[in-house]
């Protein structure tokens, strides 16, 4: 923490799977920040992660291609993505390294994603490993990426998108040279923000309007079966 800027970091040098346990202590971690007295006031939170993954997705060998552990699995994420667009102050995502699948839709569920350009990816790795997409990764995904073409190229192609690619298409707002740089700028980012002395809940309440279709797809978990069916061939 400095002064009323959050950092929460996904540390070590793995590739920061997301699995129920990680993602257990992700909602923790939001869940003390709302406690923390000074979180009522204007705040921001940055969220980014040590090594060269933010982070490359589920964790599939957990799953074991098990109908209810990958429910679980999407269910926890679902859960996180909710905190995050309800959480009642802007939020960053400092991407050093690759976010892959729900890795990525992980960074796009805060306000502003600035990224490394000399390192990592945006991959929606789906058509390469042979899984079918869930309907709320996509709704996540047609409200961040609003060209048709670049959804496309996303999904379809399974594009691996470096920093510079993410500026163009608007997915990212900003791309640096290097960790500190990328973290550098989240951090003026997110310093401007509080200056604004905006009401987080108030900011909230905004974000959940123009998020409510994610909202509302988050709270179905769909395409499990699938999942499992297709994931019990790659594992």
């Amino acid at each position: 923490k400095r002064g009323n800027l959050f950092f929460l970091t996904l540390t070590g040098a793995g590739e920061h799977r997301l699995n129920p346990n990680l993602i257990s202590s992700l909602r923790s971690a939001l869940f003390r920040l709302q406690s923390d007295p000074s979180a009522s006031s204007s705040s921001a939170l940055i969220t980014t992660a040590h090594g060269k993954f933010f982070s490359n997705g589920y964790d599939l060998d957990w799953a074991q291609s098990s109908e209810p552990r990958l429910r679980l699995m999407s269910s926890s994420l679902c859960s996180l993505v909710h905190d995050l667009i309800c959480l009642p102050m802007p939020t960053i995502a400092a991407v050093t390294g690759h976010a892959s699948a729900a890795g990525m839709m992980l960074a796009l569920s805060h306000d502003y994603v600035v990224m490394r350009r000399d390192r990592g990816f945006l991959y929606m790795s789906e058509m390469d490993i042979g899984l079918v997409i869930p309907n709320w990764f996509m709704a996540l995904l047609r409200s961040k990426i609003g060209e048709p073409r670049a959804r496309r190229e996303a999904v379809m192609r399974a594009a691996k998108l470096t920093a510079d690619d993410g500026v163009r298409i608007g997915v990212v707002d900003s791309a640096h040279d290097g960790a500190e740089a990328t973290v550098a700028a989240a951090t003026e980012l997110g310093e401007a923000l509080i200056a604004r002395k905006w009401d987080g809940h108030v900011y909230a309440g905004n974000r959940r309007v123009v998020l409510r279709e994610v909202l509302e797809a988050v709270g179905c978990d769909e395409t499990v079966k699938d999942v499992a069916a297709e994931a019990r061939s790659k594992l």
